[in-house]
């Protein structure tokens, strides 16, 4: 049987934020940029602040949990936050982390939500372009209002696995997390959490609103991006995954998406 989670961090340094003063959002200079290097196994503490951001890396893998789900963000995406949202960040693989802080007075009344967001070239060059210490403040205002546009039309992508509050359930949803590939049916995963199935079953409805192998799901689709964006044949992710074929896979993913694996990420390609 596997342990409950409890209040211990997982292994890795952990870093408690600390924003610079130049790079805070301010009514003046609403939208700021940091950029840092950040190496894999890096654990940045559960934190909240006034300002919504996004998060985005050059390459490396962000996992991000926020809102009671759990989002993994590979480069060419970005998961965006709201003002005043507590998350915690790890970082996956080492990451060239760029966050677009975002005061509240320029936050648009549709950005309410935590969403992972495609990256545009555009929006891509307007983050760079705003890295810059010696921007001008009408430069700033500018491409600071370009970037908000171009997050606003962002497309969504179902990528958030949510995670139930319930310690046998979110221990199992851990486990999970942790190894997509497990083929153990829900009565396996059920004893190892030391309950009848009947009563994880009840928990994954009345707390996650989906059943186990809807949110199994979403658990590989969040682990399938990432490893396809890094470029690795569709017939490794598929097994890597847990699926016995690639075709299996590839209609699961266009089921997710609306189209195929490689379709998606073609768009990538011509950034």
């Amino acid at each position: 049987m596997f342990a409950p989670p409890d209040d211990n961090p997982p292994p890795g340094t952990v870093e408690h934020l600390d924003i610079p003063a130049e790079s805070s959002p301010t009514r003046a200079h609403p939208i700021r940029v940091r950029s840092r290097p950040m190496a894999a196994g890096v654990r940045i503490a559960q934190h909240t602040h006034a300002w919504a951001q996004l998060a985005c890396a050059s390459h490396g893998v962000l996992r991000i949990a926020a809102s009671g789900s759990t989002w993994l963000v590979p480069p060419s995406r970005a998961i965006w936050l709201p003002p005043s949202v507590t998350h915690e960040v790890v970082i996956v693989e080492d990451a060239h982390l760029r966050t677009l802080y975002v005061d509240p007075s320029v936050v648009p009344a549709g950005l309410d939500t935590c969403r992972v967001v495609e990256v545009s070239p555009l929006l891509r060059e307007v983050v760079l372009a705003l890295d810059d210490t010696a921007i001008s403040r009408e430069r700033e205002r500018l491409l600071g209002t370009l970037a908000i546009d171009e997050i606003t039309r962002s497309q969504p992508l179902p990528l958030s696995v949510p995670m139930p509050i319930d310690k046998r359930l979110l221990a199992l949803c851990e486990a999970v997390l942790a190894d997509p590939a497990a083929a153990d049916s829900l009565e396996s995963w059920a004893e190892q959490a030391g309950a009848s199935t009947r009563t994880i079953a009840r928990l994954f409805k009345r707390e996650l609103g989906v059943s186990f192998s809807q949110w199994r799901q979403q658990v590989v689709l969040a682990h399938a991006i990432p490893l396809l964006s890094q470029g690795r044949p569709l017939a490794q992710v598929a097994q890597t995954l847990g699926y016995h074929s690639q075709s299996a896979f590839s209609a699961m993913f266009r089921r997710a998406f609306g189209e195929s694996p490689r379709a998606f990420f073609a768009r990538d390609g011509e950034q």
